[in-house]
C-alpha cells in the first residue's frame, strides 16, 4: 500500500512539474501576432519597441518588448498577468491596461508567445 502512494505522489510531482515548464508552450505566436496588433502595437509599436502612435500621450512610455535583457527577467507568467490585470496588478504602471475581460485567456498566452518568439526573441532565465 505505502508503494501505491509513493507512485502516486512521484506521478503527481513530474506532472506539476511538467505543466510549470509547459507555460512556454502554452500559445500560437503567429495568432498573438494578429491579437498584438490589433490591441497592443496602438501603444507598444507594431514591432514592439514601444513606439506606437498613443505611445506619445503616455508616461511612462510602454515597455519595448524587444529588450531581450530586460524580457529575460520576468517568467511567462509574470507577462501573462501584465497584459491579463494590467500593470498596477505587478506593480507596473497603471497606464498598462487590463485586457482579461477583452482577451481570452488563449489570445494572451498566444502574445505571450507572439512576445517570447519574434518581439524579444528569448526566455526567462532564472
Amino acid at each position: 500500500m505505502r508503494t501505491v502512494y509513493v507512485v502516486l505522489l512521484t506521478v503527481l510531482c513530474l506532472s506539476l512539474g511538467a505543466a510549470a515548464s509547459n507555460a512556454e508552450t502554452k500559445g500560437d505566436a503567429a495568432k498573438g501576432k494578429t491579437t498584438f496588433e490589433n490591441t497592443c502595437a496602438a501603444c507598444h509599436g507594431p514591432g514592439g519597441k514601444g513606439d506606437g502612435p498613443a505611445a506619445a500621450a503616455l508616461d511612462p512610455k510602454p515597455k519595448n518588448l524587444t529588450d531581450a535583457e530586460l524580457l529575460s527577467t520576468q517568467t511567462d507568467d509574470f507577462i501573462y498577468k501584465v497584459i491579463s490585470e494590467g500593470g498596477a496588478a505587478v506593480g507596473l504602471s497603471p497606464m498598462m491596461a487590463p485586457w482579461g475581460g477583452v482577451l481570452s485567456e488563449q489570445d494572451i498566452w498566444n502574445v505571450v508567445a507572439f512576445i517570447r518568439q519574434d518581439l524579444c526573441k528569448c526566455q526567462y532565465k532564472e
